[in-house]
């Protein structure tokens, strides 16, 4: 997350030098472009941590810190 973005919730997620920005509340890909294999991969995360990803975006436009989320084991 960019503390400067806008627009709906959102992450970026980048893979391989590919980089999309994706929608926190319906996982769906807002603009750029990632294989299918990593989308997966990325959706599966996102769907354990949305609570966490929420948190963040409100962080964010508070300009406050965000909180690390781990990675997919």
């Amino acid at each position: 997350m960019y503390y400067d973005d806008h627009g709906v919730p959102h992450f970026h997620a980048a893979y391989s030098g590919d980089e999309a920005s994706i929608s926190i509340e319906t996982l769906t890909i807002l603009e750029g472009a990632i294989p299918r294999r990593a989308q997966r991969l990325i959706r599966e995360w996102a769907l354990l941590h949305r609570p966490e990803l929420t948190e963040n975006w409100r962080l964010a436009r508070a300009r406050l810190p965000l909180v690390r989320i781990n990675p997919l084991d």
